[in-house]
């Protein structure tokens, strides 16, 4: 059904072919989950070539999908292949295609079909992969609970003079032990003045005796990723934090409340910027609201302002608000949310509470 949808699409979008690259799109369309490939759809044809590497693992893995063990650059392969077929356009996703690979692309096909048989085309594959099925709803919420219980497990971990390193390693290590296959992205741990930095990697700094320590991370559960912040508090905290985290909390959770079929992103994003512009803390509020999540950490859509498409029922999104005072501290509060149809469902339900540990 995957593919006869990105079939659907390519003829919708003019072309007669389609070139996938992209391995996430690949793996989508195929099952195949090696490092190198391509696969081509043409009609009710679909043939996926890769090197020696994978023999058994794509025919084990690609099924209804004819295998090709090419001598030579899978792409190039491809495209000879595409050219014998007589294909006359092929598309290809330009998001994803450099400039170098379009001219490889083009120079593995004889000169007379050089010029017009490549056009590229928006990311069809990356729209298809935007809503997802119960197959793949039901792989996220088992990685999005599983970060849930390794978050769980933190909070008797947590202690002052532990550094933010060895909070990500032993967060690290805990999802191997559990079954997770990697981590979503590089651990996130930043405490106390760094909680201001959205991204910032843990380091060999020392957890503070009093103030704020942000945890975001993620899982991989059979390909699909998961993503959640949860930020704590070090000790007492000091005038104002306690006022900032329930301004982020309660537009996290209006950002969440908005979530429904129908919505526009930007609606979304607007529920919870408008909360911390009431209580002017929205100039410290420094990027989008959310992100899709699937078999990459970031995919479409995106919740932002000025986001114009409209949630549908089975896409998987961030709600992440925070607010980030250089010099002094920072609050992110993330969770997954599942767009249903009535509504949204959040497939991360640990805490989010005010703890001072």
């Amino acid at each position: 059904m995957r593919k006869k949808r990105a079939v659907a699409a390519a003829k919708a979008a003019g072309v007669d072919c389609l070139l996938v690259t992209h391995l996430p799109d690949v793996r989508y369309l195929s099952g195949f989950t090696g490092s190198n490939a391509a696969l081509v759809l043409a009609g009710g044809r679909s043939v996926l070539f890769t090197d020696g590497r994978y023999t058994a693992q794509a025919k084990a893995e690609a099924v209804g999908t004819r295998v090709v063990i090419a001598k030579k650059p899978a792409v190039a392969a491809a495209c000879e292949w595409i050219e014998g077929a007589g294909v006359k356009q092929c598309g290809f996703d330009a998001a994803q295609t450099s400039v170098a690979a379009l001219e490889s692309m083009r120079k593995a096909v004889s000169a007379k079909s050089r010029r017009g048989i490549f056009q590229p085309v928006k990311p069809l594959v990356a729209t298809l992969r935007e809503v997802k099925d119960a197959d793949e709803i039901a792989v996220m919420r088992e990685g999005a609970l599983l970060g849930c219980r390794l978050f769980d497990g933190m909070l008797s971990y947590i202690q002052l003079g532990l550094t933010e390193v060895a909070v990500a390693a032993e967060l690290e290590h805990a999802a191997r032990l559990a079954g997770a296959e990697a981590m979503s992205f590089e651990t996130i741990v930043a405490s106390g003045e760094r909680s201001a930095l959205p991204h910032g990697r843990a380091t060999q700094t020392k957890l503070p005796r009093r103030g704020f320590v942000t945890l975001d991370f993620g899982v991989i559960v059979n390909g699909y990723c998961s993503d959640m912040t949860r930020t704590v508090h070090m000790g007492k905290a000091l005038p104002g934090e306690r006022e900032v985290y329930d301004a982020v909390l309660e537009a996290q959770e209006a950002g969440v409340a908005k979530v429904a079929p129908g919505v526009t992103c930007a609606e979304v994003d607007e529920a919870a910027r408008s909360v911390l512009r009431r209580v002017g803390l929205d100039k410290y509020f420094s990027h989008s609201t959310g992100h899709g999540v699937g078999l990459e950490i970031h995919e479409g859509p995106r919740l932002a302002a000025k986001q114009t498409q409209v949630l549908e029922e089975g896409m998987v999104v961030t709600v992440e608000p925070g607010v980030y005072m250089p010099g002094k501290f920072g609050v992110r509060i993330e969770d997954m949310v599942l767009v249903t149809a009535t509504g949204g469902e959040i497939l991360t339900p640990s805490v989010k509470a005010w703890i001072e540990l």
